[in-house]
């Protein structure tokens, strides 16, 4: 990755032990500001029969977990490692934790907690299931570890969100994420992004897609956080895979939000797919992505589009790697603003400017493709409208 991606992280500015919560059997205990923020990052405490099931994590322990409907096994990775003798076939076998300086840190870190989410064969979970990272303590230091298995022939939506207590301003994330999607396997995954203006958040995902497998990942992120670097890889490695990215991402001023998505096409008729929708009213993106076709016959398309509201900056670098005759990837990328002419458009039939403004904002930054909740899609609403229109123009 490029110099703009070294915001420096200094592990011993965080605490990794010390930070223990008490398990919540049951989240009605909550406070009604903890369910909001929750509710903020997807995660409906109040709502746990309309899901297949619920994991909470705060700080350095797991709160609550529990599984709602048949179908779906979802346990604490602690809790998977010790029933399951270790996990051998998939603890860090996706990911390398001699990869970076923050695999080798989360590998080296006690083991905070995490999720182990997976399917039974044939099986199609009707409700998500909903999961949530929370950092409740100042300048804490989280580090969890994920895995998702989707056995054969199944169906399952994740919701992650997360996100710090809204008077936690520092604080240090490292995620490490492996999923595994078997033969005829669907995964849709949405991941909330909802941090503190100072917090560092390294997250590391890894995915195996086998034959027939889809995967279908989303990303938001529309709050402030000082620095984000994250660039998930999915490998398609048997034939027929999909892997198809959807981000909506907002930097305000003092944000540095560095992420994109690599798919690998490993095997024939595979598919990939990476659209991304980036706004900076002040902050600064680097939207990345990359497409690597490794047989044929393949098709990858990228796409990158952001606006500038008012300051900031925009990076967009499109990547495509073509190692095999035959191989058809596409990409598009474009940075700019709002047109003048849509604006008018928009205000000769009854809009003032403002929202006019607002308008092509939601447009812009469509989250109805990701197949999302309800009360999730109405959250993001509001946050959208927050927007400061008048930087627009």
């Amino acid at each position: 990755m490029s110099e703009l991606n070294q915001t420096l992280v200094d592990l011993n500015s965080y605490a990794f032990s010390g930070q223990q919560s008490a398990e919540l059997p049951d989240l009605s205990t909550l406070s009604e500001d903890s369910k909001r923020e929750l509710r903020m990052v997807g995660v409906d405490v109040d709502a746990e029969e309309q899901r297949a099931g619920t994991f909470l994590q705060f700080d350095h322990s797991t709160v609550h977990c529990k599984t709602s409907a048949k179908g779906v096994e979802v346990l604490g990775i602690r809790q998977a490692l010790k029933k399951y003798d270790g996990l051998p076939e998939y603890f860090w076998k996706a990911m390398d934790p001699d990869k970076d300086d923050f695999t080798r840190a989360a590998a080296r870190e006690e083991l905070h907690g995490g999720y182990f989410i997976r399917t039974e064969k044939g099986a199609k979970v009707a409700e998500p299931v909903q999961s949530c990272l929370f950092i409740k303590g100042q300048n804490v230091g989280q580090n969890v570890h994920n895995i998702v298995v989707v056995e054969e022939d199944s169906e399952v939506h994740i919701i992650t969100g997360c996100a710090t207590s809204h008077d936690v301003t520092s604080a240090l994330h490292l995620g490490i994420s492996e999923f595994y999607i078997k033969k005829g396997g669907k995964l849709t995954f949405t991941m909330v992004h909802n941090w503190g203006e100072d917090v560092m958040v390294r997250p590391r995902t890894v995915g195996i897609v086998e034959e027939r497998g889809v995967l279908q990942n989303n990303y938001i992120l529309l709050k402030k956080v000082k620095s984000v670097q994250s660039y998930p890889t999915i490998h398609l490695n048997g034939e027929g895979a999909v892997a198809r990215f959807n981000s909506v991402i907002v930097t305000p001023e003092g944000s540095h939000v560095d992420t994109g998505n690599r798919i690998v096409l490993n095997a024939p008729n595979t598919r990939g797919e990476i659209i991304s929708r980036t706004i900076t009213t002040g902050g600064t993106i680097v939207a990345r992505g990359e497409i690597i076709g490794n047989d044929v016959p393949a098709r990858g398309h990228l796409e990158c589009k952001g606006l500038i509201l008012g300051g900031g900056v925009i990076h967009a670098i499109p990547e495509l790697q073509g190692r095999v005759p035959g191989v058809e990837l596409s990409h598009e990328a474009a940075v700019g603003k709002i047109a003048q002419e849509e604006i008018e458009y928009l205000m000769a039939r009854g809009l003032d400017e403002d929202e006019a403004t607002s308008t092509i904002v939601r447009g812009f930054l469509n989250v109805e493709i990701m197949g999302l909740p309800q009360e999730l899609r109405e959250s993001i609403d509001r946050t959208i409208a927050e927007l400061d229109a008048g930087d627009a123009m």
